[in-house]
């Protein structure tokens, strides 16, 4: 991911506030043997030092990480396409672009396959996705998910490198920016309140 300096994260404060409040992205390992990378959707739970989760133990994931433990656990939100005509006086002069935040947290995996060990991540992840605590007893040795946990695998993914991006034209005078805000507030599409919010956020502090 390019990164370029006015887009790069302040500090480690602001990407791990803003994704605190995500819990949903894309684990990508290396393909086996020259094979295209796996990617997979899942949520996650991330404790600020590391990742844990787990899946289907048929999921392609497992031999491409017990060929190559490298892993990178890819977070994005808060998106908008922004017209030609929002960054210029004119349609015809103006560059379009995308706001986006992204986090990429850099990891190294450990394959969880005993029950123990199992049985914790689920609790962890549940704890987190249900804390109103509707979810039954998590144990290796009873309670409803006794019998089910050999049909997964657990996988905790500790964070060795952090990519964060966020990228709102910050650079960009007050005028422009405010043009650019005024267009995300009356087009009102999927995802412009979100990248209106971190626009004015990042501009109020550069």
């Amino acid at each position: 991911m390019l990164i370029h300096p006015w887009d790069a994260a302040r500090d480690s404060d602001e990407w791990r506030s803003w994704l605190r409040t995500r819990d949903f992205g894309q684990i990508v390992a290396n393909g086996v043997d020259g094979a295209a990378p796996v990617v997979v959707p899942t949520h996650f739970l991330f404790d600020g030092q590391e990742v844990v989760l787990h899946l289907a133990r048929p999921n392609p994931i497992w031999a491409a990480l017990e060929a190559d433990p490298a892993a990178v656990v890819s977070v994005h939100d808060d998106y908008a396409y922004i017209p030609t005509g929002w960054r210029a006086d004119s349609p015809e002069t103006g560059v379009p672009t995308s706001y986006y935040a992204s986090v990429q947290l850099v990891c190294q995996a450990e394959i969880v396959d005993d029950k123990e060990g199992k049985a914790d991540i689920l609790r962890r992840q549940l704890a987190h996705h249900q804390p109103d605590g509707d979810h039954g007893e998590v144990s290796a040795d009873g309670g409803p998910y006794r019998k089910m946990l050999s049909a997964i695998r657990g996988l905790r993914l500790r964070v060795v490198d952090v990519r964060a991006k966020f990228k709102y034209d910050d650079r960009r005078p007050a005028e422009f920016r405010e043009r650019v805000a005024a267009g995300l507030a009356e087009r009102a599409h999927p995802g412009d309140a979100g990248a209106l919010a971190q626009q004015r956020r990042r501009g109020a502090t550069s």
